[in-house]
């Protein structure tokens, strides 16, 4: 069975495809829900604030809930689902850089996939019915080939520009804190 998820779920997305959005959507407390890259199972909250993206791991429990992993002495907060999850940050002073104020909504229908439950010893699983095979196709004549083209003469590649700036020279630099010592 698959559970609905908030419009803020945006499933398997980049990092920098979640910055380019909530960059574009461009408020502070603007924020969207994404597939952890790095830690598989896990989930990020993106926060939008003054043009800098604050991400916050949001991990599931073995018991179903969602908290957002926290720096060590910090009492996690566990939710029953990401609503009440998005629904109390929300509120300001809960440890967000930004608390939660424009959601950037995805624009197709989303459900996140429950773990399927093991079957029990009890029931026998039934074996398929064996597949009746195919009569064997007569092949096609074998078609003659083209007369072989001649190919293009290949393309020069164009000289890589020189950028515009100048790369600064770090050994003849006159204003440097080092003194050149000659032997006497």
């Amino acid at each position: 069975m698959a559970a609905a998820v908030p419009v803020s779920y945006h499933g398997a997305i980049t990092k920098a495809e979640c910055e380019a959005m909530l960059g574009k959507k461009n408020k502070n407390g603007a924020y969207l829900i994404r597939e952890s890259e790095t830690i598989q199972g896990a989930m990020c909250l993106c926060v939008y604030k003054q043009k800098v993206v604050y991400t916050y791991r949001v991990l599931k429990t073995h018991s179903g809930h969602y908290t957002l992993m926290t720096a060590g002495g910090i009492e996690e907060t566990h939710f029953k689902n990401l609503e009440d999850l998005i629904r109390h940050y929300k509120k300001k002073n809960q440890g967000l850089a930004m608390h939660l104020r424009h959601s950037v909504k995805r624009k197709t229908a989303m459900l996140i996939k429950q773990p399927a439950e093991p079957q029990s010893m009890a029931e026998p699983q039934r074996m398929a019915e064996p597949q009746r095979m195919a009569e064997p196709q007569r092949m096609a004549e074998p078609q003659r080939m083209a007369e072989p083209q001649r190919m293009a003469e290949p393309q020069r590649m164009a000289e890589p520009e020189e950028p515009d700036y100048e790369e600064p020279d770090y050994e003849n630099v006159s204003d440097t804190d080092y003194v050149e010592v000659l032997p006497e």
